[in-house]
């Protein structure tokens, strides 16, 4: 028999409040692996894999096989551990087909020149807005959810939705629309066609920042999110545009976005050391 329900394990990460996820069909054994992140410290621009090795522990401890590793967008806040957990668990990497405009954007900002390939070559799949694969016997498929960025996409595995980067927990509101590629009247669209999934959808966000001090939340459902969800009431696009402008010019860059796009437009991988055995990251002064 079909599953429908599939179980959700989150990984909070404290430092970029971000979750990343696991997807498990429970009649097969086989998951997917959503978002994951690869710690970095700025500081001392060191990245270490404890968030993505804690993903690796659950895997091995329930036995299960990953059908797909995958990402909601190119981060801006946090860098992907997605290749870190391919070479361990043998899965392919998949991620919206628009990080090609993602790519082009970033190339010209961070001046990459053309060796840089900008074809989503760094992926093993592209996903267009529409299509289906499988998560052991859960039936996924993607939605093209932009606004947040050019790239972004949810994907629906069963009765979950993986929103990330569109609609926080209701009591928090929904993401910013103000980086390169970003537009807000984009991500109001996009956050109507989540809504128009069923009530009782599971609705997983990629973040939570703990408002008035709770603990850790990430899973809703799309009628709490319709019902509770501030930034969606009696709000037209209009209005929408209006309040989602007005918060993004109070917002600070995220700490590691000229870090993070830099790994991140590349499918998650480090860029090449140099002979001195050493790699660089890039970064754009005053373009900001």
């Amino acid at each position: 028999m079909e599953s429908k329900h599939p179980e959700v394990v989150g990984f909070f990460e404290e430092k970029t409040f971000s979750v990343q996820y696991v997807c498990i069909d429970n009649n097969t054994l086989r998951c997917a692996i959503i978002d994951p992140v690869l710690n970095f410290d700025e500081n001392s621009a060191t990245t270490s894999t404890e968030s993505a090795d804690e993903i690796i522990a659950l895997v091995r401890d329930r036995g299960l096989t990953v059908d797909w590793i995958l990402d909601t967008h190119p981060h801006a806040d946090h860098l992907s551990a997605a290749v870190y957990l391919q070479e361990h668990l043998d899965a392919p990497r998949g991620i919206g087909e628009h990080v090609i405009d993602v790519q082009k954007l970033w190339k010209d900002i961070y001046n990459f020149g053309d060796d840089f390939p900008s074809d989503g070559r760094q992926w093993d799949r592209l996903f267009a807005d529409g299509d289906t694969f499988e998560v052991g016997d859960l039936q996924a498929r993607v939605m093209h959810s932009p606004g947040h960025t050019l790239a972004s996409i949810t994907y629906v595995i069963g009765d979950a939705a993986f929103v990330h980067d569109t609609l926080f927990m209701p009591d928090f509101g929904t993401a910013r629309a103000d980086f390169p590629g970003g537009d807000a009247g984009t991500l109001y669209r996009s956050i109507q066609r989540i809504l128009d999934l069923p009530d009782a959808t599971r609705v997983f966000t990629g973040h939570d920042y703990m408002p008035n001090g709770r603990e850790p939340r990430w899973e809703s459902t799309v009628a709490e999110q319709r019902h509770h969800n501030p930034h969606l009431q009696d709000m037209t696009e209009s209005d929408y545009i209006k309040l989602r402008n007005e918060r993004d010019a109070e917002l600070p860059l995220p700490a590691l976005m000229l870090a993070a796009l830099q790994i991140n437009t590349r499918g998650g991988r480090l860029p090449e050391p140099e002979d001195n055995g050493t790699a660089y990251l890039k970064i754009p002064l005053n373009a900001f």
